[in-house]
């Protein structure tokens, strides 16, 4: 006997999991529920069936191919349009007319007898046995009454509560005659239960009832397909289930991790190649597809995660469905009866309220509430560019797609022949995305210098020299499964935001340009790298003195690629160096605030064992130092850089430094001091650096460790610097601490909030009236100046859903109070 799958149905009841994927795909318990239909059709001998498809037809098709893999031999009939339950049947009549046949729905789960229905249509003789089963709620079903023969006596589809005369429904499951085909017109929209069997009855054709006893749920809602999952997970329905049962009710897949740290309570199931690391939990009828990642602190219960999900850190999920390729950022909340759709981005800390719909392909930004379904827009503000460049998460945000789409964009905004640096630390993803990049820069008919692994000044540098622009892919500082990909202009220094907006609009817009064969770019690998590097710093640095110092100075790597340039460097600067931690680990591409900070206070204790005059420590990348004073005791990065500024100024006493806005303004008093003025930048890195281009600039600093030195480049650089403090140490007679002494104590504050986009321009706009007769400066963002001195400075974050805050006062209390005072202000105008 040969069946009839019926998967042709759209499912819109479910949508928006229906959206992208015909619901006899959807996944229960990993498994799609037609697999779970056709695994039972096999065990009951029905190896030879014709599925019946018309929505995304092709999806179904290409997923089941012939059936071998399941030891079945599959044929398809495809509806042009839709035909009804007996009209797609009928159109299956060539393959099905020689004998009785099955029929069955490709969307609803059952482990019922099909052997002993097949024997009960065969004793009875009937044109038709309909396949009953009892449910407590049969409102959405048709009802059927059979005598005691178990002839069918009476159909009502879908009836009232008073129309309602039995808990028996139709299941849809029919065993049936070929002749029956005579009943059901071709190429017309024909029903079974509305159309076939009432004319039967009418005729008196013997219908025949057969009473199943097993589970049986209609996956028709949102609710019933949650429900289908922990039913499986319950051992409710007889269905196989893909894996191994590790402890009572809590199943994996092959080459699934958990954990030992984390918490798993059956009964669930994690998918194959599913990651969930420590400080996760995972809660009962919790269903992980494959390759699904939970981050530490995500807390997931009666959640049904599809495949290729990213679950992210602090994140909860109760009663949910997420959708497949969807990424679910950092503290955010999906509560309960939430459905999100396939390939969606839910932004960090945002909240989707229950029973909210989300269309696929939308993104929900960070901090936004959702409370009502996302059909057509996308509630989000996707910026490319954030403060480091274009960052993410590696193989969830930045995966090998991206990096090759944006570096065609990147190509399409610079002429054909034009050439491009490329370089990365020492990390295998950046590495990975650096080869993919490369190769779409020549098909964009770009040439391409790669530097290979080398810090982020020196390839900035050799951007410098005769290149177009640059591109350097580094791990995020902090975040070890983040990268960033940092694009350089023709100075070596980071992207203009108008260049920024440009790139942005090619990569948006998809048009990116290929080359001709012949227009291939060509591919070199630039040689003596450091040595010309570590030349050109000492030829621009005054390091006068240095030789007569007797300097002795200690220099942490930090294990990152910084230590492949300081041999060049040290060994002609003429100071006494003991250099530290130079071996590259590549298990270690960055480091988080605590390991930076024990790194420090190993340095100071090496520095001050060793009576040096001071302890420099490089970032990964060797763009930012950190120092150590000559007794061991950490400079904070506020007080390094004004430390750094008291020495050039004094060396200088004349010209103009740089600082951003949120300096503390102690700065003004130093510079002052010794002649100099301070030109005050925003907060980005691009008008820091073309500020530090300008004739008479001297120094520039961002007060993050990232230090300028105009007299060799406009851009962070590491060693620069460090040459340029070994220079001004030497002939200022004065130790760091001393310098330090003397400088008076800042007392800056600093705050962060969310606020969500919409709400942003309300925020400046209410900040700016509240600051009514006080001064305003308008530099980047808002400062509020009192009368007083005391000063805050509100602004914008460009690439997320915050507001940042400065305050500065005589004291901590003066600068708390105001920072108090505006925060108010800026919480007041965030809740719109």
């Amino acid at each position: 006997m040969k069946a009839v799958v019926m998967a042709g149905g759209e499912g819109t009841r479910l949508r928006p999991m229906t959206a992208s994927m015909p619901k006899p795909l959807l996944p229960v318990v990993n498994r799609p529920i037609m697999e779970h239909v056709l695994r039972l059709l096999k065990k009951h001998g029905l190896t030879e069936t014709v599925v019946t498809v018309q929505f995304l037809a092709s999806l179904v098709r290409n997923y089941f191919g012939d059936g071998e893999e399941l030891g079945m031999s599959l044929t398809y009939a495809t509806e042009e349009s839709p035909l009804g339950t007996a009209g797609s049947v009928k159109n299956a009549e060539e393959a099905l007319k020689d004998d009785s046949f099955l029929v069955i729905s490709g969307d609803a789960l059952t482990d019922f007898d099909l052997t002993d229905l097949i024997r009960f249509h065969k004793e009875k003789g009937g044109l038709v046995t309909v396949c009953l089963t009892r449910v407590p709620n049969p409102l959405e079903f048709g009802i059927t009454i059979v005598d005691d023969a178990g002839r069918v006596e009476r159909f009502l589809e879908k009836p009232t509560w008073g129309q309602v005369f039995s808990d028996t429904v139709n299941t849809g499951i029919y065993v049936m005659e070929p002749e029956i085909f005579d009943y059901v017109a071709a190429d017309e929209s024909v029903d079974w239960s509305g159309d076939v069997f009432p004319q039967l009855m009418k005729e008196g054709k013997p219908i025949y009832g057969y009473v199943a006893e097993g589970y049986w749920e209609d996956v028709g809602t949102h609710e019933s397909y949650v429900k289908a999952q922990a039913d499986v997970l319950e051992g409710k329905v007889d269905v196989e289930i893909d894996g191994f049962e590790i402890s009572p009710g809590v199943w994996m897949a092959e080459g699934a991790e958990v954990d030992p740290e984390a918490v798993v309570r059956g009964p669930a199931y994690i998918g194959d190649y599913a990651k969930v690391e420590a400080g996760a939990e995972i809660r009962e009828h919790t269903v992980l597809g494959s390759n699904v990642v939970v981050k530490r602190g995500a807390f997931l219960h009666r959640a049904v995660v599809h495949d290729n999900v990213f679950v992210g850190a602090q994140t909860n999920l109760r009663g949910c469905v997420v959708g497949k390729n969807t990424d679910v950022m950092r503290a955010a909340r999906i509560d309960e009866g939430a459905v999100i759709g396939d390939e969606c981005l839910i932004g960090e800390e945002s909240i989707i309220s229950g029973d909210v719909r989300v269309y696929p392909f939308k993104t929900i930004e960070e901090g936004a509430v959702v409370t009502n379904s996302v059909i057509w827009e996308s509630r989000g503000q996707k910026h490319l560019f954030g403060a480091r460049g274009v960052s993410g998460i590696l193989n969830v945000e930045i995966t090998p797609e991206l990096a090759v789409r944006l570096a065609g964009a990147y190509a399409t905004t610079l002429k054909k022949g034009s050439t491009v640096t490329t370089a990365r630390d020492h990390s295998r993803g950046a590495r990975a995305l650096k080869r993919a990049m490369i190769s779409a820069l020549q098909t964009s008919a770009i040439n391409v210098r790669d530097l290979e692994n080398v810090p982020m000044p020196v390839a900035r540098q050799h951007t410098a020299r005769g290149s177009a622009g640059g591109i350097y892919i580094r791990t995020t500082p902090g975040v070890p499964d983040s990268v960033d990909i940092i694009f350089f202009d023709q100075r070596g220094a980071d992207l203009s935001q108008a260049a920024q907006r440009k790139l942005d609009r090619v990569y948006a817009r998809q048009e990116y340009r290929r080359a001709f064969p012949g227009e291939i770019g060509d591919l070199s690998f630039p040689a003596n790298v450091f040595d010309s590097y570590a030349s050109s710093v000492l030829k621009s640095i005054d390091t006068s003195g240095v030789a007569e110092a007797n300097l002795k100075v200690v220099v942490d790597a930090a294990h990152g690629n910084a230590g492949l340039v300081l041999p060049s460097l040290i060994g002609r600067l003429g100071v006494d160096a003991l250099t530290i931690n130079a071996g590259l680990d590549e298990s270690r591409p960055t480091e988080t605030a605590e390991e930076r900070r024990a790194g420090l206070v190993r340095l100071g204790e090496v520095v001050a064992s060793s009576r040096a005059a001071f302890g420099v420590r490089f970032d990964p990348v060797g763009e930012r130092i950190a120092l150590v004073d000559e007794n061991g005791a950490i400079v904070e990065d506020e007080r390094a850089l004004l430390v750094f500024l008291d020495l050039v100024a004094a060396d200088r006493r004349k010209g103009r430094v740089a600082l951003p806005v949120t300096t503390t303004r102690i700065a003004e008093q130093v510079a002052a001091f010794h002649g100099v003025q301070v030109q005050w930048t925003t907060t980005s890195p691009d008008h820091l650096t073309t500020a530090t281009a300008q004739d008479r600039m001297s120094f520039g600093a961002d007060g993050r460790g990232g230090f300028v030195v105009p007299e060799f480049s406009t851009v962070f650089d590491g060693a620069a610097a460090f040459a340029r403090l070994v220079g001004l140490v030497a002939r200022t007679q004065l130790t760091l601490s001393q310098i330090d002494q003397r400088i008076p104590r800042a007392h800056l504050h600093r705050r962060s909030l969310a606020t969500p986009w919409a709400n942003k321009g309300l925020v400046m706009r209410s900040v700016v009236e509240a600051a009514g007769d006080r001064e305003v400066d308008t530099t980047d963002g808002v400062r509020i100046v009192e009368a007083d001195g005391r000063w805050c400075l509100i602004i914008p974050d460009p690439a997320e859903a915050v507001t940042h805050l400065w305050a500065e006062g005589p004291d901590d209390a003066a600068a708390e109070a105001l920072l108090d005072e505006w925060t108010r202000v800026v919480d007041r105008a965030g809740q719109g």
